[in-house]
């Protein structure tokens, strides 16, 4: 037997408002049997499509330390820069610029949610295929 992860859960101090922040950088949808509305200690957002399922659920401790666990977004219609651009408008915060970490080309933004949270912006896979052998070693993204 094995197991499966039915959906990555995120602790925070206002569900309904991260997950309405989260939808809009997914591009992701409430439950519609279960749509999510202020005031809700859980609120659930799923993918339009094939996806990993988010559920927010409010706790009474702040965020305090790093992350252990972070997303790794990449964009499906624009490019790396242009997604940064984007997620700073609904109100990222930067935290760390890592382009051309590995050379021209290469590396991640380091960002936060509304709540602390971090995580990064990697190249798109449009990028990704237009980099040359010699840009690709060491990326990771």
């Amino acid at each position: 037997m094995t197991s499966r992860i039915s959906h990555t859960t995120i602790d925070c101090e206002d569900a309904y408002a991260l997950s309405n922040w989260w939808k809009k950088v997914l591009k992701y949808v409430d439950d519609p049997e279960d749509p999510n509305f202020p005031g809700h200690q859980e609120c659930l957002i799923l993918p339009k499509g094939e996806g990993p399922r988010l559920l927010f659920i409010e706790v009474p401790e702040g965020k305090s330390v790093k992350n252990r666990l972070h997303f790794d977004l990449r964009p499906t219609d624009r490019t790396r820069d242009e997604e940064f651009d984007r997620l700073l408008k609904l109100g990222a915060k930067y935290v760390a610029d890592h382009r051309g970490i590995h050379g021209p080309g290469t590396g991640w933004i380091v960002l936060t949610d509304p709540e602390g949270n971090e995580f990064c912006i990697l190249r798109s896979d449009a990028e990704v295929a237009a980099q040359t052998p010699s840009d690709q070693i060491g990326d990771g993204s």
